[in-house]
């Protein structure tokens, strides 16, 4: 292996991890590029503002509906198979929206229905993917092993991916979506390689109903207090997050004076930001604690809300959204590899689909808030609240974040035997 790659994706995470890195950066770029492509699909094809915003919630409804049995398939089943299957129902709706395209039969209900099967089957590709890096990587390199699967996502998904779709879009409607056909393609491809080894699960207990399992893991977050802290702090923050961001673009257009390109570089700067999260994490996590990491998170923030809130300025805006999106890299990694170390093989799927619930859960309560807030007092109303709540929250989940830095500190100590693929 070469010193870059080396430096990339060191040999230590094995040769599965490797594989797996590579299929998440391709349907990472995919997923980018129909982020752009797919709401631009639907205003060709309307200008009514309602359907148009369905284009939206056809994103976030499916991770509400389907996420907690996502998780239960993901632990009942071979998740390499279920990634493998998810990935290919992408690929065949692909397919039947680029025939449409082509030739020009398409219509804006099958478009929005074509990009609701896409979101539902990517709640089950990407909640089964969150539980394989477990499998294939010792724990004390979790960290390292999920920041290159965010640099993945902050780099392809956010940054490039958006701009190709909408370049792409340009130069012909069918262009974004054969492409994100070959990405998707690719990465079944390259997942398909991955070994596992078998996740535990005692198969005599498959037999129990959807209901009980999806129960087993909301029990098992209860009594887990570290997991418990972990989903209550993400529900509570992304409903103060989701309250503020609601009305981003109004912000971003009434109170700092931007255009629709002024805009998008407020999600650019930020996802710089995550680039240098990025770079900084694993120098980050040798000196501190993941509790402290999480903690400090916290702050910023509750302060980032304040001070756009605060700001009429667009050049202070954007220096506020890259220390954001470097924070946002660092919060979300670390969330993640938390969670990984605490979690049972066997029960990696349903937590991470509880994780999920709380996720979209917060940001669709803080989202209405969000909106009635400024409806009522103005665009920077929600973030005031945003910044009220999230201090609030703070002072009272501080002691409890103590649970999370018990849990890093027993796992720095434990001698684990890793379930590693032979390479």
């Amino acid at each position: 292996m070469s010193r870059a790659a080396e430096i990339l994706v060191p040999a230590r995470l094995g040769t599965g991890f490797r594989w797996l890195l590579a299929s998440s950066w391709s349907t990472n770029l995919g997923d980018g590029v129909a982020a752009a492509a797919g709401p631009l699909l639907v205003a060709s094809l309307t200008h009514d503002p309602f359907l148009i915003s369905l284009a939206a919630m056809m994103r976030w409804a499916p991770p509400l509906a389907f996420g907690l049995y996502a998780g239960v398939l993901a632990d009942r089943r071979d998740r390499r198979r279920v990634v493998i299957a998810a990935n290919l129902v992408r690929a065949v709706v692909l397919s039947g929206l680029t025939i449409a395209l082509v030739t020009g039969t398409v219509s804006v209900t099958g478009a929005l229905v074509a990009l609701g099967l896409l979101a539902t089957a990517e709640v089950f590709a990407d909640n089964t993917v969150t539980t394989l890096t477990p499998m294939l990587v010792h724990r004390d390199d979790l960290a390292t092993a999920n920041s290159r699967l965010q640099t993945g996502f902050i780099t392809l998904n956010q940054l490039l991916g958006p701009s190709i779709g909408a370049v792409l879009f340009a130069a012909g409607v069918v262009w974004p979506f054969a492409t994100e056909l070959v990405l998707v393609t690719a990465g079944v491809i390259l997942v398909s390689r991955v070994a596992l080894p078998a996740h535990g699960r005692d198969r005599s207990k498959v037999r129990n109903g959807v209901r009980r399992d999806i129960a087993e893991g909301f029990r098992w977050v209860v009594h887990n207090p570290a997991v418990r802290t972990l989903v209550l702090t993400i529900l509570i923050f992304n409903l103060t997050f989701g309250a503020a961001w609601s009305v981003l673009v109004l912000y971003a257009t009434q109170r700092l004076s931007l255009g629709a390109i002024g805009f998008g570089l407020l999600t650019t700067v930020s996802a710089v930001g995550g680039l240098l999260g990025t770079g900084i994490y694993g120098w980050l996590t040798r000196r501190v604690s993941l509790g402290n990491v999480m903690r400090a998170g916290l702050i910023i923030e509750t302060l980032t809300h304040g001070a756009l809130a605060v700001t009429t300025s667009a050049w202070v805006a954007m220096l506020i959204f890259f220390v954001f999106g470097a924070h946002a890299f660092v919060w979300h990694t670390t969330s993640i590899t938390v969670r990984q170390r605490a979690v049972p093989t066997h029960l990696q799927g349903r937590v991470t689909s509880v994780n999920t619930i709380c996720v979209y859960g917060g940001l669709v309560i803080g989202s209405a808030a969000g909106g009635s807030l400024a409806t009522h007092y103005g665009v920077t109303a929600p973030f005031w609240f945003a910044f009220a709540g999230s201090a609030i929250f703070v002072v009272m989940l501080w002691r409890q974040l103590t649970h999370i830095i018990h849990t890093d500190e027993q796992s720095r100590g434990a001698q684990v035997t890793p379930d590693r693929q032979p390479v």
